[in-house]
C-alpha cells in the first residue's frame, strides 16, 4: 500500500496531537495527584492529634472540612482565572 506525502503528513499531525493529548491528560493526573498529597499533608497536621486505630468523630470531620476548603479555594481560582482569560481575550 503507498501513501502520498499528504497521506503521511497528515498521519504525523494526527500522531503529534494524540501524542500532545496523552501528555497533557498525564500533566493533570500528575498534578492531581500533587494537589492530593498536599491535602494530606496539610490536613493531616491541621487535624490529627494523635493517630489511634480509627478515626473519632472530631477528626474524620476535621479532614473532611479541610478538604472542601481546598477544593472550594481551588475551584475559586480556576474559576477566577478562567473570567481573566475571557477578559483578556475579549
Amino acid at each position: 500500500m503507498s501513501y502520498s506525502s499528504d497521506d503521511s503528513s497528515s498521519g504525523a499531525k494526527d500522531g503529534d496531537h494524540e501524542l500532545q493529548d496523552f501528555l497533557m491528560l498525564e500533566k493533570q493526573k500528575a498534578q492531581l495527584n500533587a494537589q492530593i498529597h498536599e491535602f494530606n499533608d496539610i490536613c493531616w497536621e491541621k487535624c490529627m492529634d494523635k493517630p489511634g486505630s480509627k478515626l473519632d468523630s472530631r477528626t474524620e470531620t476535621c479532614l473532611n472540612n479541610c478538604v472542601d476548603r481546598f477544593i472550594d479555594v481551588s475551584l475559586l481560582i480556576t474559576n477566577r482565572f478562567a473570567q481573566l482569560l475571557q477578559k483578556s481575550a475579549m
